[in-house]
């Protein structure tokens, strides 16, 4: 309660919400005409996305079995667990069966935010730790705080809500539209696309100081015109959109795009992506070109071969680490000695160890501040834009990949470090933003703030030669999804048909195979199986990989579902086996969300569903279907039954194109 005489100001820089005003029925505009509406539409719909990830998570915890959760690879229980050392300070925890057996399938990747408990996270302490890496009969968590009696009894793993995420996307919205904020962004009225003519403010010179003359542009000859285009463009644009299609290397465009910045004398630039995959090959490529870029977030979350990069990595090979753990020394001294002082010596020996933590903050921030400032290119995810080590430093230039995978509020938090040239990668034919709740999705979370900007009328620069697919995979996507513009930089020749498989057209290496399976549901209902595809997946690659063209590497299994991602996994273990040594070492069997922006000589895509009503559930959408189809360098496989799929409508024009080509595969169906 305030003390009585005392003033209480209000805030009115902030705008303020009222949720039950707020009609997510009414449909997303595309320009934002007032601030206020933007700001809490995208304020209850991050919450409602929170809200529903956490009801998620607690309602399998309270409600599901033991088995449902092990079955849907969820959790892991009555796990052994020992330390094994540390992982750039933070401990590292072990977790094994009782009897160190493989363990079951399970969905714990690296990178992953799971909770550690004993067995009922709900209702005890819970840890939080991150996925370092998994084996066929461990998994490798890194933690911040070691578990009590860790060597005692049995464990639990779960999956977790991502707080922190929610937590920054509000931040950055209160930023955004804050009028008193350090944060924010000129280009605020534009992003809205509140202004008149948006594309012409986009056009617009950025506005900032200290960039070398642009005609000492010298672009990379290794790039194609629409490639070059897209970065002249870029350079000379306040706001500008570059779409790739698969296989056109937006990537690869955007870190030269980077490199021409860097050259130009325009550093620190902020570069993200949604995913720590995305931001990964952001670094790697601009390593690779000699470009001094740090990586900002948990070296956990980073690719091994890049972890030399990340700030924590830097900071410890920096010069005044040794003073740093000089200091550190001498305090576990001074603590360690503690128990044997008393009255003036011991008051005396706290003020030295409260300095001496003084001392090593202030020379761990001056170590951060230096690497900050003499980094090129600052890299981190959007979310982890938002992380306290960057203080409140600015950066001009923004610059984020696979943008069309990253939520508007996501888009927004690297956005707010004061941005002034901001450059969106992506392609919003593919794959758009994860979201978990149905009613944050179809209330505008699922647009990317890329795909809104298009809308408003903001053009997309699109790169038009693709070199990853074979003409005739390329044919279709080419004609359905980007109006007949991609060229084709590599040549059938380059391409060499797979052996192993007679393809219904040798010179046209892709196959549709008729199945008459049946569709199972998951126990929880959320995912789909079908045994019989399966089964014809295995006998494809074993084919495949018995003509001796191809190795397991070469091959990527994509299915929509994860219960098929699990009998899959379960079929290839109980043939041989895909750890080290075995078989099937080397295949991956993934869900196609999460193989988007990949690439395999052959691709094998069982679409799983089979049934009398026409139902093909997410299959309906033509972005998962575009991924599908453009994964592959030399042969694309697809699995499937027709009379399901011909009920979609892109699928069935998709099978009538595969008939008029005879690329129907009907000598494979029963083998």
């Amino acid at each position: 309660m305030a003390k009585k005489g005392s003033v209480r100001r209000l805030d009115s820089s902030v705008p303020k919400i009222n949720p039950d005003k707020v009609d997510l029925d009414a449909t997303i505009p595309v320009a934002w005409k007032r601030g206020q509406e933007h700001f809490s539409r995208f304020t209850k719909l991050i919450k409602i996305e929170l809200d529903d990830e956490t009801a998620m998570v607690e309602e399998r915890w309270k409600k599901w079995n033991k088995q449902q959760l092990v079955s849907a690879g969820l959790a892991l229980f009555d796990l052994t667990s020992r330390s094994q050392g540390r992982f750039y300070g933070d401990p590292i925890i072990v977790f094994e069966q009782t009897d160190r057996s493989r363990m079951p399938q399970h969905r714990f990747a690296h990178g992953d935010i799971v909770l550690i408990s004993r067995t009922k996270p709900w209702g005890e302490k819970i840890y939080e730790g991150i996925v370092l890496d998994r084996g066929p009969t461990r998994i490798r968590v890194v933690v911040n705080e070691k578990p009590k009696d860790l060597k005692k009894g049995r464990w639990r793993i779960d999956k977790g809500a991502n707080r922190i995420a929610h937590d920054r996307m509000h931040e950055a919205l209160i930023a955004f539209h804050s009028t008193e904020s350090s944060g924010g962004t000129p280009l605020r009225d534009l992003i809205l696309g509140s202004l008149h003519d948006p594309q012409a403010s986009a056009e617009r010179k950025p506005e900032i100081s200290g960039i070398t003359n642009a005609a000492r542009l010298q672009i990379s000859p290794q790039l194609n015109d629409s490639q070059r285009a897209a970065i002249e463009q870029a350079i000379k644009s306040r706001l500008s959109l570059i779409q790739g299609p698969p296989g056109t290397g937006k990537t690869y465009t955007a870190i030269h795009l980077l490199k021409q910045l860097v050259e130009l004398g325009c550093g620190p630039i902020l570069a993200c992506a949604e995913s720590n995959v995305a931001v990964d090959n952001l670094l790697e490529g601009l390593v690779d070109i000699g470009v001094n870029a740090v990586r900002i977030g948990k070296p956990v979350k980073v690719r091994e071969s890049l972890r030399n990069s990340t700030l924590d990595a830097l900071a410890d090979q920096h010069p005044l680490q040794d003073e740093i753990d000089y200091i550190k020394s001498e305090n576990d001294e001074l603590r360690k000695n503690l128990s044997s002082l008393k009255g003036k010596e011991r008051g005396l020996a706290h003020k030295d160890i409260k300095n001496n933590f003084k001392d090593m903050r202030r020379l761990e921030d001056r170590v951060i501040a230096s690497l900050l400032d003499s980094a090129e290119v600052v890299c981190a995810t959007t979310i982890g834009a938002g992380h306290h080590i960057l203080g409140e430093r600015k950066f001009p230039i923004v610059l984020i990949d696979e943008a069309t995978q990253a939520s508007e509020p996501s888009a927004l938090v690297p956005i707010n470090r004061g941005c002034r040239q901001l450059i969106l990668v992506g392609d919003h034919k593919q794959l758009p933003p994860t979201v978990i709740s149905e009613q944050a999705e179809q209330g505008g979370l699922g647009q990317s703030l890329f795909e809104r900007l298009n809308k408003c009328g903001i053009p997309a620069h699109m790169l038009t030669t693709q070199y990853r697919m074979h003409p005739v995979i390329r044919e279709f996507p080419s004609a359905r999804f980007y109006d007949n513009k991609l060229e084709d930089g590599c040549a059938a020749s380059d391409r060499p048909t797979p052996g192993g498989l007679l393809w219904p057209d040798w010179d046209n290496p892709l196959a549709f195979i008729p199945t008459e399976g049946v569709e199972l549901p998951d126990e929880d209902g959320s995912s789909r199986s079908n045994y019989a595809e399966a089964a014809k997946v295995l006998s494809v690659v074993k084919n495949l990989l018995a003509a001796g063209d191809l190795t397991t590497g070469d091959i990527g299994i994509i299915t929509p579902y994860n219960g098929q991602v699990r009998v899959l996994a379960d079929l290839f273990q109980q043939a041989g086996g895909r750890d080290l040594g075995e078989p099937y070492y080397g295949l991956e069997i993934k869900s196609v969300d999460g193989y988007q922006g990949r690439e395999k000589e052959v691709i094998i895509f069982s679409t799983v569903r089979a049934n009398d009503n026409g139902e093909v559930g997410f299959l309906s959408d033509r972005r998962r279907l575009n991924v599908a189809l453009t994964r592959a360098k030399r042969g694309l496989v697809i699995i499937g039954q027709p009379n399901t799929l011909r009920h979609d409508k892109t699928w069935n024009s998709w099978l009538e194109w595969v008939e008029e080509r005879n690329l129907f595969a009907w000598h494979l169906s029963q083998d």
